[in-house]
């Protein structure tokens, strides 16, 4: 080969080295705007996310604040009729009060009237029984009712051939219920087996 042959190549296979360069250097589509509109793409969406993702956190806490501000509520409206509840009550017990004093300032007179005393007592219990009703306070009275260690409570035994064992003979103190709520247990004497019934004084609990 020729020493003019030998340029004429490698300036041919300069060219082409040349060529591929620029081939592969130019970005895809024209003049690289592919590229821009992906990333433009990409930064909408990236604002959308935050912009909802700042509305779900907003909207958590107006949701927070509205509980707290019902269970404030709820709180206060309790309280309130717990209030009022007891406030209602003790002016109905003001008139047994009024009552009381009155049956003891007359028993302190000279010639007191034992049978006004007497009727002024059954007047003043009626006005506080119709107090206690109207706030459903109920007495328990169980005398010849079966045995119930959840109302009643056992303060003795005594035998019995006319009623069952564990049958409540005779209500020592009233029990009292508020609703379904038991305040007070009666204290009563409850009926056992005869002797040689084989349960002595022992009462059922269980009953």
């Amino acid at each position: 080969m020729t020493e003019e042959e030998r340029n004429e190549s490698q300036a041919s296979t300069s060219a082409e080295a040349v060529s591929e360069t620029d081939a592969g250097a130019r970005p895809e589509g024209e003049g690289g705007g592919g590229s821009t509109d992906e990333v433009e793409a990409l930064r909408t969406q990236l604002e959308e996310a935050q912009a909802k993702a700042e509305e779900n956190w907003n909207q958590l806490l107006r949701v927070r604040a509205e509980m707290e501000n019902v269970r404030r509520r709820a709180e206060r409206d309790v309280e309130q009729a717990r209030r009022y509840g007891v406030e209602k009550f003790a002016g109905e017990l003001l008139a047994v009060r009024d009552s009381l004093e009155m049956g003891v300032n007359a028993a302190q007179e000279e010639g007191a009237d034992v049978e006004k005393l007497r009727e002024g007592s059954e007047l003043t219990l009626r006005m506080l029984q119709q107090a206690m009703e109207k706030f459903d306070i109920q007495a328990l009275d169980p005398t010849g009712e079966k045995f119930d260690p959840s109302r009643h409570e056992a303060m003795a035994a005594q035998e019995s051939a006319e009623h069952e064992p564990n049958t409540v003979l005779q209500v020592v103190q009233k029990g009292y219920l508020l609703g379904d709520r038991l305040l007070r247990p009666a204290m009563v004497i409850v009926s056992r087996a005869a002797s040689g019934g084989g349960q002595g004084d022992q009462v059922d609990e269980q009953a």
